[in-house]
């Protein structure tokens, strides 16, 4: 069962983004572009050079935060990020190298404030009640694109939770906002990393004190991210994509979001 927190009714413009990866040029630059209220969609910690001072400053500006499977991972000791990457594939292999350094990065007090995060989080705003997720209903670890079959994600979460008007939610890493019946559903991308477009902007959300809700670009120092994995030995791939906007393996993205479309000869 996951443990939901109930954040209550919040007012004004809210600020959502996820997918911090240990950038800290990028939250820094977040946090001050943030409008309102911050809610943060989990993985505080990943790809990037600075887990501990990412983690310390998302406590110290007092966010609203569930966890994500990084942090579940990392609070329980695990030996991997529990992305849900396939075994074997290049994302499953990158993985090795940065989650390590993460590991090695974060202190048991750390980790504790990890353990202590909700797995979902609930709240109102602007006549909407809102569910907070890191990937899916289904699994903290689940991929939702603009593609999935978003019906019966819906269905679980309103088994648990009852009646929602929008599901809020991150991991992979792939910013939109779609409508599916009466529900909303915002993907806020992720901060640490671009959404695989060719450039080194990344994404959050906002959603306007009227629940108008809107995706943003942003732009940070990303040379400094990138000196700092280098200096950390953070080479393996995800340092380039800071750089170039491209991740280093598409294996798993759907088809239709990859740069090369197989061949139909």
């Amino acid at each position: 069962m996951p443990r939901i927190a109930d954040w209550g009714e919040l007012e004004g413009p809210l600020t959502a983004f996820g997918g911090v990866h240990s950038n800290l040029h990028a939250l820094d630059a977040l946090l001050a572009e943030a409008r309102g209220t911050p809610i943060c969609t989990g993985d505080v910690v990943a790809y990037c050079a600075d887990a501990a001072a990412c983690v310390a400053r998302v406590r110290g500006a007092d966010i609203r935060t569930i966890a994500g499977n990084c942090e579940t991972q990392l609070a329980d000791g695990a030996a991997d990020c529990g992305c849900g990457f396939e075994d074997g594939t290049a994302c499953d292999l990158l993985s090795d190298a940065w989650y390590a350094h993460a590991a090695r990065e974060v202190d048991a007090d750390a980790r504790a404030w990890m353990g202590a995060l909700p797995d979902w989080a609930t709240f109102r705003h602007a006549g909407r009640r809102w569910l907070v997720v890191h990937g899916a209903p289904s699994a903290q670890n689940s991929f939702v694109w603009q593609s999935t079959d978003l019906a019966p994600e819906i269905a679980l979460a309103e088994a648990e939770v009852g009646r929602i008007d929008g599901i809020l939610s991150g991991h992979s890493g792939l910013p939109f906002v779609r409508r599916e019946g009466r529900h909303l559903w915002v993907n806020a991308g992720a901060i640490g990393m671009p959404p695989h477009d060719g450039a080194t902007a990344t994404r959050f959300a906002e959603i306007d004190a009227e629940g108008d809700v809107s995706i943003h670009r942003l732009d940070y120092d990303w040379h400094g991210a990138r000196d700092a994995m280098t200096a950390s030995g953070l080479v393996q791939g995800y340092h380039e994509t800071l750089r170039t906007g491209w991740w280093p393996s598409e294996d798993v993205l759907p088809q239709d979001l990859r740069r090369s479309q197989p061949s139909m000869a």
